[in-house]
């Protein structure tokens, strides 16, 4: 018999210190390249997005996928892209990410939210989003880890 899987995950990541590194001149051009490491990993982007201080992504991966080394991945590749080709050379990720397994029935829904980011933005900080996300799935976290 074959083997079949449908994993899906929503991952969040923040730069460093939560500031507003990623400008809006290259924000898609971001999202395009996270994107295209998502496939060179192996991996399904299914949708992209984000603001000037953090990013979503949806994306599948397979089963034989080690999610530390695939984000250590991503965000290592992104940073050098964001250093050599936009020219940013103080950008950095914050260290450690969210992840979040998503059921295949709520893949709309998740794809909806991540690309409304903006709009989402006008009247919730990341550090607000991030804690419902953390409270909503039952992580049990430390506050002071999340400053």
């Amino acid at each position: 018999m074959s083997t079949f899987a449908s994993l899906h995950y929503h991952i969040v990541f923040s730069t460093k210190y939560r500031q507003p590194t990623i400008k809006d001149t290259w924000l898609s051009r971001l999202h395009d390249y996270l994107g295209g490491t998502v496939k060179s990993l192996d991996g399904f982007p299914q949708e992209i997005g984000g603001i000037e201080d953090h990013v979503h992504l949806l994306v599948g991966l397979r089963p034989t996928h080690c999610i530390s080394d695939f984000m250590r991945e991503l965000k290592k590749s992104s940073s050098i892209w964001v250093h050599e080709t936009i020219g940013c050379a103080q950008f950095q990720w914050q260290e450690g990410y969210g992840i979040f397994s998503v059921s295949p029935t709520a893949r709309s829904q998740v794809q909806a939210y991540i690309s409304n980011q903006r709009e989402h933005h006008r009247v919730k900080t990341f550090l607000e989003e991030y804690i419902e996300f953390l409270d909503k799935a039952g992580v049990q976290y430390d506050r002071k880890y999340l400053d």
